[in-house]
């Protein structure tokens, strides 16, 4: 009895230490490859041309590259260049499907204009109690010939990075007032992922005119 105790013991500590460790390990292990990656990209470039290798001088070098073009983007003189370049390669045929798609996601996380900012919750189904979370990515459908009084939802997949888009009426979503990032992370997570009480407190109380996308402080 007191042996089966013991082992009991160990598997709970067991557990406990995987739960901590793993997602440590995993972290690490997702940055250095990567690290190793985006370092990779020009290591042998730079190394044939000083002869020597030096670990992250590659990763200095793309990160500072991309810097440097977000500062010629914003400068008068080469911001002509570069929007004619960006509006070249959106008409190539065939490439501008695969840049243009690329471009749109991006700008969709990181750009100035965002578009998983609204975290909702989506009523399926009329007289139906199930709803599901999700982000308004389009308030204006009229250029698909969509009728008014509906709008673009992106419903998040859990433990995926994938989901599906719905075209919703309007009357079936409900505005959740917390930060996109936790909403992400809920959904992804299936809910595992607890919303801190705290940053809920934080969130400054705004309506949103679904309508118009329009925020009333």
């Amino acid at each position: 009895m007191e042996r089966k105790v013991i082992v009991k013991k160990i598997l709970t500590w067991f557990i406990q230490g995987l739960i901590f460790t793993a997602p440590v390990v995993i972290t690490v292990y997702i940055i250095v490859m990567l690290f190793n990656f985006v370092d990779g990209l020009l290591t042998g470039v730079i190394a044939g041309l000083i002869g020597i290798r030096i670990p992250g001088l590659g990763l200095l070098v793309v990160l500072g590259f991309i810097t440097l073009i977000g500062f010629l983007s914003s400068s008068i003189l080469f911001r002509p260049l570069l929007t004619y370049l960006d509006r070249l390669i959106s008409q190539a045929p065939l490439v501008k499907i695969i840049y243009t798609s690329i471009k749109d996601f991006l700008s969709a996380f990181v750009g100035k204009e965002k578009r998983f900012t609204e975290p909702v919750l989506v009523k399926v189904g009329k007289g139906a109690d199930l709803e599901k979370m999700g982000f308004i990515t389009q308030h204006d459908l009229s250029s698909l010939g969509i009728k008014t009084g509906k709008i673009a939802v992106y419903l998040p997949h859990s433990y995926n990075f994938s989901g599906n888009l719905f075209i919703v009426p309007v009357e079936n979503i409900t505005p959740l007032h917390i930060p996109p990032a936790e909403a992400m992370k809920f959904i992804v997570t299936a809910g595992v992922t607890n919303i801190e009480k705290t940053i809920v407190d934080e969130i400054v109380d705004t309506s949103v005119d679904l309508n118009t996308g329009d925020e009333n402080y």
